[in-house]
């Protein structure tokens, strides 16, 4: 095939994508993940120019996802750009999950010229309305009018994620303002200063401190808004010798070798009752949903303090006693101070951690032994991407100590199958320096295992384990609970080594669990992309 010459000394064209990619960029987006189409040409041209390193996925759901993955190592939003109709659709999935998991994601699309809406002509990816069809999961999409229009809603999706809850947002370039010359004056690109972080009502925080200073067994619950807070809440944490529970989206806030930290365990009854037992519970960044606790709701004994962005999470799920909206880790900052300086002794937890293991382990024994020979062989630096697959959320979520946030990927509310790989891809993309595993079952990889061309063609090193069950087990055992014979559950599997050897990466087959650490610690050490694969 005879490939067209490009000629690279063209005039550069200042349309309306650049000045929108521009003032991404200026907010310190270096990466952006996607795939480039006939419709959004104007918005990949200015890429290379602007220094942002495009990922092309394989699927636009892996482009969410490896957003995602890239944005919580970063604390920058996510960017990821489609084309119109059927490639904005194919990220759905993704904007959901950002939507659910609370996670800062901008998603770019080209859209019908104006004055084309609706016309229903047959036109190439026409679609009847695309951004009401993103505003119905997305937390806003706009479609814009000018360049200037474009510009603003980039400039209003920053503010969202600094001071809101973040969660995705969706920009809609009708063709010919995408590519017509954007008339954005340089000043109008620039990034906008950061507003000061909301330090939370003064009077609430003597309310809170008055509390905790008398409070006898005080208890916090750090959840996905308190990540960015560790410093605080460590300290908080220290100052009350108060015991931390996290929720998954929350794991790592505060060191999980702490000898207040009880881990990422409120799924876990034994540890709902460590909080539930509180006299003043401290709920930092959670909204404390069902698919968090695995239970209907938390029931708390004493009085309830809570700290989030927004006022509607306050009182959702558990009514506070004293509620503060703020910044949690400035809020949080502002109530040590507020505190007694001695620090209280530490509890001793020790009943409360045999309680917690011994759940762990009588729920899945099989799969939670695995789980712990993988974390055994993992370096304590490790970000592991997971999927919802029973090796994580039945084991390793519990078993996996982590010391900082944002070190396991996982969606505990959208429970997404085809997560781990994607997030795993734009997680090492972001962080070369930390190794970076994806730990996920059979049926969760072949949702994502075209993802492997991506990872290999970034040449990234990048870890896979796969857990073999056969399918989908937990489905599985859910039909057989109910009286239906298994039907659709048990899957055809491929050679996943030969199949990763296929794709350029190195397949390693395991049929002795007892080599499995090895395997997996021989692959970290290898470089490149590299699939461990064992049967359960």
């Amino acid at each position: 095939m005879t490939q067209t010459p490009v000629d690279l000394a063209a005039p550069y064209a200042d349309t309306a994508g650049r000045a929108v990619l521009e003032t991404i960029r200026a907010y310190g987006v270096t990466t952006i993940f996607g795939i480039p189409g006939t419709h959004n040409l104007e918005l990949y041209r200015p890429l290379a120019d602007l220094g942002i390193r495009a990922v092309t996925n394989r699927h636009e759901q892996g482009a969410g996802y490896g957003a995602d993955g890239w944005a919580q190592q970063t604390g920058l939003p996510g960017v990821v750009i489609t084309t119109s109709g059927p490639g904005l659709q194919n990220a759905m999935s993704a904007i959901g999950t950002a939507f659910c998991e609370s996670r800062p994601l901008i998603v770019l699309s080209p859209g019908v010229a104006l004055g084309e809406e609706f016309r229903d002509v047959g036109t190439l990816h026409e679609t009847k309305d695309a951004s009401a069809m993103v505003a119905a999961i997305a937390e806003w999409s706009r479609r814009v009018t000018s360049a200037a229009e474009a510009v603003d809603a980039v400039h209003d999706a920053f503010e969202l994620f600094r001071t809101g809850r973040p969660r995705p947002v969706h920009i809609e370039i009708p063709l010919d303002v995408l590519e017509s010359p954007a008339e954005v004056p340089a000043a109008a690109r620039m990034a906008r200063p950061a507003p000061p972080s909301d330090r939370g009502e003064a009077g609430l925080i003597r309310e809170a401190a008055e509390l905790l200073a008398s409070a006898a067994s005080p208890v916090i619950i750090a959840g996905g808004g308190a990540t960015r807070a560790t410093a605080e809440v460590t300290a908080l944490a220290e100052r009350l010798g108060a015991p931390v529970l996290t929720t998954l989206n929350g794991k790592g806030t505060v060191d999980e070798r702490h000898p207040l930290a009880l881990g990422s365990n409120l799924r876990l009854a034994a540890a709902r009752a460590v909080a539930e037992a509180a006299d003043v519970l401290v709920v930092l960044g959670s909204k404390l949903g069902e698919a968090e606790l695995w239970a209907p709701s938390l029931r708390a004994g004493g009085r309830v303090i809570r700290i989030d962005r927004s006022v509607a999470q306050l009182d959702k799920n558990l009514e506070a006693t004293v509620g503060i909206v703020g910044d949690c880790a400035a809020v949080t900052a502002e109530l040590v101070a507020a505190l007694p300086v001695s620090e209280r002794p530490s509890p001793d937890l020790s009943t409360a951690r045999r309680a917690i293991a011994d759940e762990i382990r009588s729920t899945a024994p099989d799969t939670v032994a695995l789980a712990e020979q993988i974390a055994e062989a993992l370096p304590d630096d490790v970000i592991v991407a997971g999927d919802s697959s029973q090796i994580i959320y039945l084991a390793l979520a519990n078993v996996l100590e982590c010391s900082s946030p944002h070190s396991l990927l996982y969606t505990p509310t959208y429970a997404t199958l085809g997560y781990g790989l994607p997030a795993a891809i734009g997680a090492k993309v972001a962080r070369a320096d930390r190794p970076v595993v994806a730990v996920l079952g059979d049926g969760a990889l072949m949702f994502a295992v075209n993802e492997l061309a991506t990872a290999v063609e970034q040449r990234l090193d990048v870890t896979i384990v796969c857990v073999d069950n056969g399918g989908y087990a937990e489905i599985r055992q859910n039909e057989v609970d109910r009286g239906i014979r298994p039907i659709g559950v048990e899957l055809v599997q491929p050679d996943w080594a030969a199949l990763a050897d296929a794709f350029g990466a190195t397949g390693r087959p395991v049929s002795d669990r007892a080599e499995l650490g090895s395997a997996i610690r021989s692959a970290i050490a290898d470089g490149g992309v590299q699939l461990v694969h064992i049967r359960q």
